[in-house]
């Protein structure tokens, strides 16, 4: 390799810079005598809480600045969560690794309560993704979800101080930040899906730097993106550009190099559900997404999501 340092842009909020030492860690394990700096930036998604993330524009919030200095050349690769990244990426830049995925679950925090069953009627219950709310809906309609913004840290004052009586995160991060313990349940996936690529990190570079894609190669976990390839398709296909409702999960099947794929579309308020699978093999990834997406857009998923776009709009 030619260069003797990097740099890895990330945002600056306490997951992001603990997802970009790990991997800077990972890079200095790997290669020793290489130096790997981190530049830490802030996202016009850090910026702006007091909005719903579907009204604000969803995913590219939390890459766009990362991915314009990348194109510049002032840093040479940018960590995400794979969750947070677009299906569709800039011209220039190319997902390079995705990593072994740790716990794609969602948590439940509930000091009081504990469960989602165990939730009295009408309880108040924090989360920003669509995604989740429409499933828990579908479980527990009587619910009052609101909207909870901010990093994990902002989320779990705020379940005192604005007195939530439960509020809804992801696993990984919860117990990257050693917040593992705060876990009350975690939500079975009969109930609730996760989002695309929840649990895995995603590294972007410039396409055309074939040193930095040699230089990550080895934190590719070619299982895990296998499986998010499909989920992405699945999300490409159905997206449109908006934060939708949908959860799609992909997992290695029984039966060797095959994948199994699930997904769910579901109304606003959880009344309408559309939920289904399919298997396929492991290098059709893509293809298996794409074909899931058609068949819960003619079960009636089309209809939803053209009712949220006109919402949105």
């Amino acid at each position: 390799m030619k260069k003797d340092t990097i740099v890895i842009g990330t945002r600056s909020s306490k997951l992001a810079l603990w997802q970009a030492e790990y991997i800077q860690s990972r890079l200095e394990e790997q290669y020793p005598g290489l130096k790997v700096e981190l530049k830490k930036m802030t996202t016009k998604g850090d910026k702006i809480l007091d909005a719903p993330l579907a009204k604000i524009g969803g995913k590219g919030l939390f890459t766009k600045e990362l991915e314009m200095d990348m194109l510049s050349g002032g840093i040479d690769l940018a960590v995400h969560s794979l969750k947070d990244m677009p299906t569709e990426l800039p011209a220039g830049l190319c997902l390079t690794a995705v990593t072994k995925r740790f716990d794609p679950g969602d948590a439940v925090v509930s000091p009081e309560f504990k469960t989602l069953e165990n939730l009295p009627q009408g309880a108040k219950v924090g989360t920003s993704s669509l995604r989740r709310k429409a499933q828990l809906l579908h479980v527990r309609p009587d619910l009052n979800i609101c909207d909870l913004r901010g990093n994990v840290n902002t989320r779990l004052a705020k379940l005192e101080s604005e007195n939530f009586a439960a509020i809804i995160l992801a696993v990984a991060g919860l117990k990257r930040l050693g917040f593992g313990d705060r876990i009350t349940e975690v939500l079975p996936r009969a109930m609730v899906l996760p989002a695309v690529g929840q649990g895995a990190l995603a590294i972007e570079t410039r396409e055309d730097d074939t040193d930095m894609r040699e230089l990550l190669a080895f934190l590719n976990d070619e299982a895990t993106v296998q499986c998010t390839r499909a989920e992405r398709a699945f999300l490409g296909r159905v997206e449109g550009g908006c934060q939708v409702p949908v959860g799609v999960y992909a997992v290695p099947d029984t039966q060797p190099e095959h994948i199994v794929v699930e997904a769910v579309i579901a109304s606003l308020d959880g009344q309408r559900l559309y939920r289904d699978k399919i298997s396929g093999k492991a290098c059709e990834a893509e293809a298996l997404g794409v074909e899931l997406a058609e068949k819960l857009l003619a079960a009636g998923g089309e209809e939803i999501l053209q009712e949220i776009g006109l919402l949105q709009n």
